[in-house]
């Protein structure tokens, strides 16, 4: 690809982060929906995790396939179809007759949203070279996840109230045709050089590891201590062994295990799990808390979570500046222990806890949040071959989603069972065991950014590196060390 002027990568970045609003912007502005699309659907609160989760789950199970496709077809070809196919299930889910077509027509929206979020992250690794110019544009493309995450739930409430629950998915299309005819026109199409091949067996495993995974989670409390409930856990534990042992012989595996052998990308990884863990489990807990408790309406709990929405929104570039002048360390910390502060009172979170205690809860939660995206995206793509970028940085994505399934389907499951059909009397209570789940979480997060971040583990990337490098092809240069 020949080299690009300054003014044509930023365009670029722009292009690239349009999409990632409207996926990112789609996760929350869904949750502040959750009340009235029950009141609407007469949907449960097991639909409800399934309104959230089919679309996580999916996007988590396609993210990898996609980044590898993209690779190999063309990276703005594939973008664009995702714009496609993205754009068309924000329509069909603006017309849904009932709750399950909703669900059905959230899985249409993944497929595209799987073909965004990573392959954009390939374009902009592909774009900008020079380390630290690379750096502050991720610390971009993060700030711009951050403020997609944080406008969805207040933007969310004023359509919410306005014109109703379907309106949360009409603001996509624009923003959506508006990226496809951009991307026609300014975005050149890349390959990886050596392209790699489809991995049908190992895409099939990961399907289902995930879907028995927390299909098994969010029905506990419905069918209890079950047979139904122990053969998910065995499939998904057998799935979960042959996909280790068959990706471990394969040339072009989907997930290159080699990748964790890294210690800063595994550390980045599971911290990505854990801290999206904990966002997802935040906003969902907090979005009914707000409205069935507090008797708030949508567009009030979206201005209540204000202060978080723009903590998510100021802190990612800082976040990323740091990262380019000093490393992930000093972030991921900060991350981890705002996030453990932000949590910790909520566990005693009662029916009329202050005004003032949620603000700052919300408030410090935020930044920890905020400063989180850069170095952990940092990490994925940073010192691996860039021919390898498409699926580095899929695997970042893909520990992301999981991470937001798993947190929804976690605390969901605790408050359907210890709420039970009185949710609006007893949610309170039920959500204190929730609360420590968000918190051990945020726990994990400062735990994984102390002891995979040191120089000692910078040098288990450049192994890697140099296992994985093909000879026409330069590792992505890492930043901040």
């Amino acid at each position: 690809m020949p080299e690009l002027s300054h003014g044509r990568r930023m365009l670029i970045l722009a292009i690239c982060c349009l999409s990632l609003l409207i996926v990112g912007m789609d996760v929350t502005i869904v949750n502040v929906a959750l009340p009235s699309i029950r009141a609407d659907l007469d949907a449960s609160v097991s639909g409800l995790q399934w309104t959230i989760d089919a679309y996580s789950v999916v996007l988590a199970s396609l993210l990898i396939l996609s980044g590898s496709t993209a690779d190999r077809l063309g990276r703005r070809r594939t973008f664009q179809v995702g714009l496609a196919v993205f754009t068309t299930g924000s329509l069909l889910c603006s017309i849904a007759p009932g709750l399950g077509w909703l669900v059905a027509f959230r899985m249409v929206q993944a497929v595209g949203g799987s073909m965004l979020n990573p392959v954009a992250m390939s374009i902009v690794t592909n774009v900008f070279t020079e380390p630290r110019e690379r750096a502050r544009a991720i610390g971009i493309f993060a700030g711009v996840v951050g403020l997609s995450l944080g406008i969805g739930p207040v933007l969310g409430g004023v359509l919410v109230d306005s014109i109703g629950w379907r309106s949360i998915f009409w603001v996509n299309v624009p923003i959506g045709v508006a990226a496809f005819v951009l991307a026609a026109i300014f975005v050149p199409e890349s390959k990886a050089l050596r392209a790699r091949r489809i991995d049908p067996v190992g895409q099939v495993l990961v399907i289902v590891i995930l879907l028995s995974l927390t299909y098994a989670i969010i029905e506990t409390p419905r069918l209890g201590d079950t047979w139904e409930i122990w053969g998910l856990g065995v499939v998904c534990g057998a799935a979960l062994v042959a996909l280790l042992g068959y990706e471990s012989r394969r040339e072009d595996p989907l997930i290159e295990l080699a990748f964790f052998r890294s210690i800063p990308f595994s550390g980045a990884t599971l911290m990505a799990v854990s801290g999206f863990s904990a966002f997802s489990a935040f906003l969902f807990l907090n979005t009914l808390y707000l409205q069935d408790v507090r008797g708030l309406s949508a567009m009030e709990a979206g201005l209540f979570l204000l202060p978080m929405a723009a903590m998510t929104a100021v802190f990612p570039p800082i976040s990323g500046r740091i990262v380019a002048s000093r490393g992930p360390r000093i972030p991921l910390l900060v991350a981890g222990c705002a996030m453990l502060l932000g949590a910790l009172p909520l566990t005693r979170l009662t029916s009329d806890f202050s005004d003032g205690g949620l603000l700052a809860c919300y408030l410090v939660f935020g930044i920890g949040f905020g400063m989180l995206n850069a170095p952990i995206t940092n990490a994925a793509v940073s010192g691996m071959p860039r021919s390898r970028a498409g699926v580095a940085a899929a695997l970042a994505s893909t520990s992301r989603q999981i991470g937001a399934s798993l947190g929804v389907a976690v605390v969901g499951a605790i408050v359907s069972g210890g709420a039970g059909a009185t949710i609006r009397t007893e949610f309170a209570q039920a959500s204190h065991a929730g609360w420590w789940v968000v918190v051990g979480c945020a726990a994990t997060v400062l735990l994984l950014a102390a002891a995979t971040t040191g120089q000692w583990a910078g040098r288990s990337t450049s192994k890697v590196a140099e296992l994985l490098e093909v000879d026409d092809q330069q590792p992505v240069p890492a930043v901040g060390r």
